[in-house]
């Protein structure tokens, strides 16, 4: 499978990985049916949108991947972790490495916070 037959969705999570890899690792997390509209500062705007049809592209990616870079992917209800790994294997202890998670849905934590 190739770069451009991802979906746009697919295309903004594994941007991601490319933008913030760590020294071994990175793992970015998003939700499925995560949506929001950006604006740039010319006054654009743009949507942001992971849907099933985006896992889907993204786990055909991760299997079939031409580049040689190599993922462990894991869902969990619609909470998803993508893994780039550095000498195809994870590590033994994941939460040392820091989780990228601009694509998830924080509004249940927003919600928390005015209340207090």
């Amino acid at each position: 499978m190739e770069w451009n037959d991802l979906t746009e969705g697919a295309k903004a999570v594994f941007e991601q990985t490319r933008n913030l890899k760590n020294d071994n690792i990175q793992i970015v997390e998003f939700e499925v049916g995560f949506v929001q509209d950006f604006e740039t500062e010319g006054g654009n705007t743009y949507t942001v949108s992971i849907q099933e049809e985006d896992y889907a592209s993204i786990k055909r990616y991760t299997q079939e991947n031409e580049y040689g870079e190599k993922y462990h992917m894991a869902r969990n209800k619609n909470i998803v972790k993508l893994i780039l790994l550095e000498n195809g294997k994870i590590p033994d202890n994941l939460s040392e490495f820091p989780v990228f998670r601009q694509y998830k849905n924080d509004a249940i934590v927003k919600e928390v916070e005015t209340n207090e």
